[in-house]
């Protein structure tokens, strides 16, 4: 009987009862249960080969694979902590995470060998890079680096489970995120806190509620077809966590392969009969609207929801989305790696939004919290915190200092503050207005870059945009946006403002703007406001 919420004893439940069942799909590759049970299991014991164990750390340098997730699977198992690396990361982005995580082991596409390689002089821990075949031509020189080819490396490996003992809810599951600033930070939970943190606690569809005992994991197995189409990459922490939650009852995970490829999205939806899928955002959501209007329609009769998490999702990209798929539930969640998931909200059919960044169905434990740390009442009209209690990480690993700034007691109950800012409205909904960490203050007021950007973006000839705060000698900072504009259309800051100026204060109208081919994001949709601020700067 399944008795801890531990992730490999959850996955190996679950893999024994749901042994035939298609359990992913990415690109021609196609697994069951069993067949990535199997593979994960050489992995581990392949892993144990090299002296990998409890606490050691493996690196996940990967794009979207099977091998990602066999990595993770296969690191759990033997009680090793995978991290996540981000494949578009610079060489110090690099080496810090690699040093601050101490990651003995990487998991590397074949394409980005030479990156690790770059900077592993500085790598005192790493050990074995094992490569993985990417379609990427033969990597060249490695100098010291012990570079394996991961296929050679796990045909010899046991396909048996490895016995380890002591596996349990206190295992650690560590997420790097790279913020909106700053060199990326570990953020460390254990397993028994993330399962409900982090994945739901047992409740995928959010309906049922959180499991009552790891026992009853299994009563939640599934009995029908459901797929799960990932299309965010697997760095991302909302990727792995709504895949696990997927897999941990017994449904069928595809992963986007490949750059992010809005045609591709619409024929897999069609060809594997996708149930539900997830955008980060007006990065990924518009593209997939322009090719519907370009070679749609798709046959999305499969499709039951459609979702949205990691970056805010724009009034008029969600309107054409819901006139494309008239017939599906929309859902928005807001969370972070520091909180795990705090809430969402919910559109039957039809139904119209009160707004993209308001969330009705908030979790259990989380609050907003004044200047004090004292909870903001309903109704009251004052911005404070975004605070989370309940489920939460250790903190950020080998940082007591931010540690300690983002998990703070309050009348013995510990919180968690992850920086975004929010309002409480009367009936007692979050309305999100963005990270203090980005906000603009210009003449004393605050400016939330995304709730600017909201507006800016149903301009007509407006693509994509960020806003950041620039450098004035008067007001400390005025507000910047830097545009993509709509292919062949120009934008003007007079027509910008004129569109805004009914929707917001004047103090967030735009001062300037600068217009570029394409506004740089993360791999994961959400805005380079470091870049969009050096842009902005150097066109004063």
């Amino acid at each position: 009987m399944l008795g801890t919420y531990n992730f490999a004893d959850v996955w190996e439940a679950v893999a024994d009862v749901a042994a035939d069942r298609p359990a992913l799909v990415v690109g021609d590759r196609r697994l069951t249960y069993g067949e990535l049970e199997d593979r994960a299991n050489r992995l581990a014991n392949g892993l144990r080969s090299l002296g990998v164990g409890p606490g050691d750390v493996v690196a996940c340098h990967l794009t979207n694979s099977s091998e990602y997730l066999e990595t993770l699977l296969a690191a759990w198992k033997i009680r090793a902590v995978p991290v996540n690396v981000n494949y578009r990361y610079t060489a110090d982005e690099l080496a810090h995470l690699y040093r601050d995580s101490a990651a003995v082991v990487a998991v590397v596409d074949r394409g980005l060998v030479d990156r690790v390689a770059a900077v592993a002089a500085e790598l005192e821990d790493l050990r074995v890079v094992l490569a993985v075949d990417d379609g990427s031509p033969e990597t060249g020189a490695v100098g010291s680096l012990d570079v394996r080819d991961l296929v050679e490396f796990t045909a010899g490996a046991a396909v048996d489970r490895p016995d380890v003992p002591g596996r349990g809810d206190d295992d650690r599951y560590v997420i790097y995120t790279g913020g909106t600033t700053g060199l990326p930070k570990g953020v460390e939970w254990r397993m028994g806190d993330a399962f409900f943190g982090c994945l739901g606690g047992g409740d995928p569809m959010r309906m049922s509620g959180p499991v009552a005992s790891p026992a009853e994991v299994l009563d939640r197995v599934v009995d029908f077809d459901f797929t799960f189409f990932a299309l965010a990459p697997m760095v991302h922490a909302a990727a792995q966590w709504v895949s696990f939650m997927w897999l941990f009852a017994g449904a069928r995970v595809v992963l986007h392969r490949g750059p992010f490829d809005p045609a591709a999205v619409w024929r897999t939806i069609e060809a594997e009969r996708v149930s539900t899928t997830t955008v980060v955002g007006d990065a990924m959501a518009r593209p997939l609207c322009d090719e519907w209007d370009a070679s749609g329609p798709y046959d999305t009769s499969s499709l039951f929801a459609f979702s949205n998490g990691g970056a805010p999702l724009s009034s008029s990209v969600r309107d054409r989305l819901q006139a494309i798929l008239p017939g599906v539930v929309f859902t928005d969640g807001f969370g972070s790696s520091e909180t795990g998931i705090q809430g969402s909200s919910r559109l039957e059919p039809g139904a119209r939004g009160a707004g993209t960044a308001r969330f009705d169905q908030v979790s259990a434990g989380t609050v907003v919290l004044d200047d004090d740390l004292r909870p903001i009442a309903p109704g009251d009209d004052r911005i404070g915190r975004v605070a989370h209690a309940g489920h939460l990480p250790v903190g950020y690993r080998n940082d007591p200092v931010t540690t300690a700034a983002t998990f703070v007691e309050v009348d013995g109950v510990r919180y968690a503050l992850n920086g975004d800012m929010a309002q409480v409205a009367e009936d007692g909904s979050v309305v999100l207005l963005g990270r203090g960490s980005i906000s603009i203050n210009t003449g004393g007021e605050k400016v939330f870059p995304e709730e600017v950007e909201g507006v800016l973006k149903s301009h007509p000839s407006v693509y994509d945009c960020v806003v950041v705060g620039v450098p004035h000698e008067r007001w400390g900072e005025q507000v910047a946006v830097v545009v993509q504009p709509v292919d062949g259309a120009v934008v003007a800051l007079d027509d910008l403002v004129e569109h805004a100026r009914d929707h917001l204060a004047g103090y967030k109208l735009p001062r300037s703007l600068v217009s570029v081919a394409l506004v740089e994001r993360s791999p994961t949709g959400k805005a380079d406001y470091r870049w969009a601020r050096e842009v902005a700067a150097a066109a004063e």
